[in-house]
């Protein structure tokens, strides 16, 4: 009988670091989409909903390209642009022995993941679909709730990596200088 090979001190039976990634990713994208899905019902028709008067209010946008809609003609670099991240994120993810990037990798996943299911399932048409937007800041620009995943990630990101956390090894687990 063939047994798996566990890390020394880490128990068979719990997660990996990568099964927490998934879940978060999974979590991220649900949320993104079952949001989408309300605001499409909620705010059809032009309706908007005042959050916060002058700041926030919730408006229904279909983007058909990347922030502050930029590149609206080649919606089709962005599918393959958000599966080229979920790939990537997948692979990368498989050497994670850090919570912090186990954290920031599952929100990437998720956000990038329901960016790519808009794009290739939403009209007009297979992979050239308009994103779902509808959190309206002020006027400024209107995202959705995978924005907010990608920006906070995005920002952890750069926090570890400017800390110099590395995406293999716990923070503890580095020697000290």
């Amino acid at each position: 009988m063939a047994r798996s090979k566990v890390p020394i001190g880490q128990d068979a039976r719990r997660p990996g670091r990568y099964t927490w990634m998934l879940a978060l990713g999974a979590v991220v994208l649900v949320v993104d989409q079952l949001s989408k899905f309300w605001a499409l019902s909620a705010l059809a028709g032009g309706r908007t909903v005042t959050v916060i008067p002058d700041l926030i209010r919730l408006r229904l946008l279909f983007n058909p390209g990347a922030a502050f809609s930029i590149g609206e003609g080649v919606t089709w670099v962005f599918t393959l642009t958000a599966a080229a991240a979920v790939g990537g994120i997948l692979y990368t993810g498989r050497r994670l022995r850090s919570s912090a990037w186990t954290v920031v990798l599952g929100a990437l996943l998720g956000g990038a993941a329901s960016h790519l299911l808009d794009r290739l399932f939403r009209p007009p048409a297979f992979a050239q679909g308009h994103v779902v937007d509808f959190i309206d800041y002020g006027g400024l620009f209107v995202g959705n709730v995978a924005d907010i995943a990608l920006t906070v990630s995005c920002a952890l990101l750069v926090l570890l990596t400017v800390r110099g956390i590395p995406l293999g090894a716990e923070a503890e687990e580095r020697p000290s200088t």
